[in-house]
C-alpha cells in the first residue's frame, strides 16, 4: 500500500507541475511582442520640446507666395488646424507633407512610416493666407486671432480613419 501511495503522490506532484506550466504559458506569451501588425499609439510632438521658427533680428522676414498689396488673414488655431487638413489631406505618402487625417475627437495628425499618428500643431504665430482663400475658414476659432468660433470636433471626413 506504501508504494501505491508513492506513485499517486508522485503522479500528482508532476500532474501539478505540468498544469501550472500550462497555466504560465499564456501570461508570458502576452507579455512578448505581440502583433506587428498593431497600430502605435498616437505620438504627440508638442509636447516637451520647444520649436523656435523666429526669423534673426538682423534679416528681414520673407513672404512666401504672396504680392504686396495682397489682403492676408492670419489663421490659428482651429482655423489654421484646419487649413493644414484641407491642404494635405489629398496629399501621397507619410509623415509631415503626406497625407493628413481628421479624428473624431476633433484633432489632426498624419502617420509616419511605421503607421504611427502624429498630431498636427498650427504655428503659434499663425498661418498667413490670401483674405479669398481664408474665408471658408472665417467660423472657426483662431481666424484672424479671433478667440471665439467653432472647433473641429463636429466636422467628420468619410475618408479619415478612427484613431
Amino acid at each position: 500500500m506504501n508504494t501505491i501511495y508513492r506513485e499517486r503522490k508522485i503522479v500528482s506532484r508532476l500532474l501539478a507541475v505540468l498544469l501550472s506550466a500550462l497555466l504560465t504559458v499564456p501570461l508570458l506569451s502576452s507579455c512578448g511582442g505581440g502583433s506587428r501588425t498593431a497600430t502605435p499609439p498616437p505620438v504627440d510632438d508638442t509636447i516637451g520640446r520647444n520649436v523656435s521658427n523666429r526669423v534673426p533680428v538682423n534679416q528681414p522676414e520673407a513672404k512666401k507666395g504672396l504680392s504686396t498689396g495682397q489682403k492676408v488673414a492670419i489663421l490659428a488655431g482651429a482655423a489654421g488646424l484646419y487649413y493644414l487638413y484641407n491642404k494635405h489631406k489629398n496629399a501621397q505618402g507619410e509623415g509631415a507633407e503626406g497625407k493628413y487625417y481628421l479624428s473624431k475627437n476633433g484633432r489632426v495628425y498624419y502617420r509616419d512610416a511605421q503607421h504611427r499618428a502624429h498630431w498636427v500643431t498650427p504655428p503659434r504665430e499663425g498661418i498667413r493666407v490670401p483674405e479669398s482663400e481664408a474665408q471658408k475658414y472665417r467660423e472657426f476659432q483662431g481666424y484672424n486671432g479671433s478667440s471665439t468660433g467653432r472647433d473641429l470636433s463636429g466636422i467628420t471626413s468619410s475618408a479619415a480613419p478612427a484613431l
